[in-house]
């Protein structure tokens, strides 16, 4: 049976990166493109933007668990991923706490760095004019209240300013990984 992948780069099997930052810092637009260039790289991989694994919503008095499904969900997309060979896992999310992401670490199932995005608020409030509708004028007003509060500072190993062209942030994160990206580039 022929491999479809070959693992020409450095990356380690059962490894992962968690993007986070607030909403608007550009997670699953960086993630994205670091699975883009692991493609080039014909490098197996699993992107999971984790906010679809949680969106389920099963009680409507205000008292459900703050997402009930999250968890549940990666620990078992993870383990099917992991069953079919993937062991690289490229994903996107804003942890909040610690004990957070003490539960996505387990849920994934291999050793998990995270890199924390971080952008000035009337950045994103740029980022987001072209798309105004309730929903994202809310995302704002959290992102606001979660930038002035501190939440998900300290979870992280490392912060990038995500202030420049999305393909040199995505290829620092890779580098800092040790997942390298030589030559990638030149296949665009």
């Amino acid at each position: 049976m022929a491999v479809p992948y070959a693992c020409p780069m450095g990356v380690r099997g059962g490894e992962g990166v968690l993007i986070t930052g607030v909403y608007g810092a550009g997670k699953s637009t960086v993630a994205a493109e670091i699975s883009y260039l692991l493609e080039q790289r014909r490098q197996p991989y699993a992107l999971l933007d984790l906010d679809f694994l949680g969106w389920g919503v099963n009680s409507f008095d205000g008292h459900a668990p703050e997402n009930p499904f999250l968890l549940r969900n990666l620990a078992a997309v993870a383990s099917n991923y992991r069953e079919g060979g993937i062991s690289i896992f490229v994903m996107a999310y804003f942890v909040s706490s610690h004990e957070e992401l003490r539960g996505i670490r387990e849920a994934v199932g291999v050793p998990l760095r995270v890199v924390r995005l971080t952008v000035p608020l009337p950045d994103i409030e740029q980022r987001l004019a072209a798309n105004v509708t309730t929903e994202r004028r809310e995302e704002l007003r959290e992102a606001a209240r979660q930038i002035a509060a501190g939440e998900g500072v300290g979870v992280e190993d490392v912060v990038l300013a995500n202030d420049r062209p999305v393909p040199i942030v995505a290829e620092q994160i890779m580098t800092w990984l040790g997942w390298g990206v030589t030559g990638a580039r030149a296949r665009r």
